[in-house]
């Protein structure tokens, strides 16, 4: 049990520390669509090994899986690697943490227009809790930094809608290959597909940047990328995906200390209100569910 709890809490707080890296990189002058292409550059070669490792021995895949696999990995990593970065150009990392801890009531949502199933009335109580809490974070910075906020908190509401798409598709798939074969597999596809939207829209000069943002790709890549899939993974495995996604919600708090700290961003009281009324609903949903 403490080995699943430390790897959810580890994997949590190294999914939320690639905003930060992000942001130190956009200080260095390149956009969103070169720091996505060069975490996926570097992240490519895992993803293909964890695919290979755990496809070991399994049936091979048939035309279908190669067709949703395509899908996946466009929706669940492309897409939304993509709406992610760019929002955060916008918009502070605290707040898009925020805006991507939507994802639970967007997969209900989605449960309900999409797949016809009920939901309860205390599950939509917890789903308007998350979202109160979002709209007072929001409208804070929009006060504060003016129009671009609003950009920026649609982009990355965006990237958090094609992920919950992502999750609400993947189900049937997940039990045909198993999660880390399905993981290796769209996260190579979207690697993939990253590099190609900057071969097709960057000139290959924009690939030529400073020395930092090479080093903070690849800690982007391995240590806010590859590690926290790896860790989350084997955290369901040890104590279920409930608990894991409860131990997540250490995400948002660790996004705002690191933000704090290295990007010197403002902590404020309506920054602590707003986080707390997002986690409460995340929590009461996952707990109803």
């Amino acid at each position: 049990m403490g080995a699943g709890l430390g790897l959810a809490a580890l994997g949590a707080i190294a999914f939320s520390g690639k905003a930060i890296l992000a942001k130190l990189m956009y200080r260095h002058g390149v956009d969103a669509v070169t720091v996505v292409m060069y975490r996926m550059l570097f992240a490519l070669p895992f993803f293909l090994a964890l695919a290979w490792w755990a496809g070991r021995g399994q049936p091979a895949l048939t035309g279908r899986d190669r067709r949703v696999v395509l899908g996946l990995g466009f929706t669940g990593y492309y897409a939304a690697s993509m709406l992610d970065f760019m929002g955060l150009q916008y918009i502070s990392a605290s707040l898009e943490r925020l805006i991507l801890y939507l994802g639970p009531s967007l997969v209900m949502l989605l449960s309900v227009v999409w797949l016809k199933r009920p939901v309860s009335r205390r599950q939509w109580l917890a789903a308007g809790l998350s979202y109160c809490g979002t709209v007072v974070v929001f409208g804070q910075e929009f006060s504060l930094q003016g129009d671009h906020v609003l950009l920026g908190a649609l982009l990355v509401l965006g990237s958090a809608l094609s992920y919950s798409v992502y999750l609400i598709a993947s189900g049937e798939e997940v039990r045909r290959l198993g999660a880390m074969r399905l993981t290796g597999l769209a996260s190579s596809v979207a690697c993939v597909l990253c590099l190609l939207h900057f071969a097709l829209f960057r000139p290959w000069s924009a690939a030529l940047v400073p020395e930092p943002v090479l080093w903070l790709s690849l800690l982007n890549a391995l240590a806010c990328t590859v590690a926290p899939v790896l860790m989350v993974m084997m955290a369901i495995e040890r104590i279920g995906s409930t608990l894991a996604s409860q131990v997540g919600m250490i995400g948002p708090l660790s996004t705002i200390a690191m933000g704090v700290w290295l990007l010197d961003e403002h902590f404020t009281p309506v920054l602590l209100l707003g986080t707390a009324l997002v986690l409460s609903g995340v929590w009461l949903l996952t707990r109803w569910r």
